[in-house]
């Protein structure tokens, strides 16, 4: 992990398309603004958590959509 001290009004560049500038240093906080382009998706840490969390059930449910699919399938071609 690379760590940095910067103050107010400064910046830090992620490759040539994200800057992330502190904005304000508070009682136990930091406002952070961040320029990126519109296809780049930013996520607060916790949020992007909840979304893996979803796409692992997601994932988990799919698949046993697909076995009991091919369950049926299967019983379908025996009648015919």
């Amino acid at each position: 992990m690379l760590v940095l001290t910067r103050k107010i009004g400064e910046s830090i560049q992620i490759g040539e398309e994200v800057t992330v500038r502190v904005l304000e240093v508070g009682k136990g906080t930091v406002r952070i603004g961040i320029d990126a382009p519109q296809d780049i998706k930013i996520y607060r840490y916790e949020i992007y958590e909840k979304i893996l969390e979803e796409n692992v059930k997601a994932s988990v449910g799919a698949f046993s959509n697909i076995e009991e699919a091919a369950s049926l399938w299967r019983q379908t071609e025996k009648k015919e």
